[in-house]
């Protein structure tokens, strides 16, 4: 498994690269079978050091977690903690509903659009109706079952997620409503 430990404008040490490689390599194994890689960013607010952790499974999904403390390794350490119970989690869903996927998610590419707002402070009419493109990435669809794409928006503590529904070869999207309950975009 590959690791890659940095830190935001803060020097991270070699025993902090030991210690990371050691307790997350014990969870990461405890659940998973074939990670494939882990990255783990220090960074400074305030007076409070934040941890955050982002692992990628053989499977295509991604577990992420974040922690802030005092302290570096205490914000690890919580860090650590989230993940665990995570993978956990992950786990149990997988053995208890889910097939075990013998081959990993094929992912597609896609390209991904921030648009400005058209809020102006004036009054006035835009003069066109076109938004505006702020930033252009390149995204990645999986083609996952419902219930693993559920998995994956709430591991990733995202509220929307898109991608291409395995048993119908389309795109979907799940989605977690106002009343916590989730959503299921399936167009015909």
């Amino acid at each position: 498994m590959r690791y890659q430990i940095s830190g935001k404008q803060i020097d991270i040490g070699e025993a902090l690269q030991t210690h990371v490689r050691t307790e997350l390599g014990e969870v990461i194994e405890k659940y998973a079978q074939r990670p494939t890689d882990a990255q783990v960013v220090f960074s400074k607010s305030g007076h409070e050091f934040v941890c955050e952790s982002t692992v990628h499974l053989s499977t295509g999904l991604t577990a992420q977690a974040k922690a802030h403390q005092t302290e570096i390794y205490a914000a690890f350490d919580a860090c650590c903690e989230k993940m665990d119970k995570q993978l956990r989690r992950y786990k149990r869903r997988l053995k208890d509903h889910h097939k075990d996927r013998s081959e990993p998610v094929e992912i597609f590419g896609a390209s991904s659009y921030i648009l400005a707002s058209g809020v102006e402070s004036d009054t006035q009419e835009p003069d066109t109706l076109q938004p505006i493109i702020v930033a252009e990435m390149e995204t990645k669809i999986p083609s996952l079952s419902v219930g693993e794409a559920v998995m994956q928006m709430e591991l990733a503590g995202a509220p929307v997620l898109i991608f291409r529904n395995e048993s119908k070869d389309g795109l979907n999207v799940v989605y977690r409503r106002e009343d916590g309950n989730i959503g299921w975009i399936d167009p015909k």
